[in-house]
């Protein structure tokens, strides 16, 4: 079973991406497969819905999503929003997401975007038939210390939503046959 991890945010400071590490970090301490892939390392064209899917990035972030069984989103929030990097994968990648486990690990400035990641997530599940895991982690600034998760509960979600991610693509890995 393939996992892949995806770490959205395109800052260089990404406290979305301390979330991914996190979540990396668990899933290898527990045996899995972990591909990660950060989006600054594989700069994506903006869709335009004609040529970009012919880019060699697209088609390395095509491949790394269709074969994972479990995919975990890391992505800041702005203006209550997943960014529009996140988006812009799903767009370039589409039909690769059908029927995946999906999870998802936010990081965003104030409380007041919680459930600012359903559009995402209902976009998925409606489109391609994901599985959403309804475990997502939402973290704030007070959560991290410089380059550190230092919020041991903000840390346990993490290990909660990595978990519940393997645990779900590998049932559903399994009823498929």
């Amino acid at each position: 079973m393939s996992l892949l991890i995806v770490s959205t945010s395109l800052n260089s400071e990404s406290n979305s991406r301390l979330l991914a590490r996190e979540a990396e970090r668990v899933l290898r301490a527990a045996g899995h497969e972990v591909v990660f892939l950060d989006l600054r390392d594989l700069p994506l064209p903006l869709c335009d819905g004609e040529t970009a899917y012919e880019h060699p990035n697209v088609i390395r972030a095509d491949a790394l999503v269709a074969a994972a069984d479990g995919i975990l989103v890391a992505t800041p929030i702005y203006n209550y929003d997943a960014n529009a990097a996140a988006k812009n994968l799903v767009e370039l990648t589409g039909d690769a997401w059908e029927n995946k486990v999906v999870a998802f690990l936010c990081a965003a400035g104030g409380h007041g975007s919680f459930m600012s990641i359903m559009a995402l997530a209902n976009s998925l599940m409606l489109d391609f038939r994901c599985i959403v895991v309804p475990r997502f982690v939402y973290a704030t600034g007070a959560a991290f210390s410089g380059d550190q998760l230092t919020d041991t509960k903000v840390a346990a979600r993490v290990d909660e939503c990595a978990q519940a991610t393997a645990k779900l693509a590998a049932a559903v890995k399994r009823a498929a046959g």
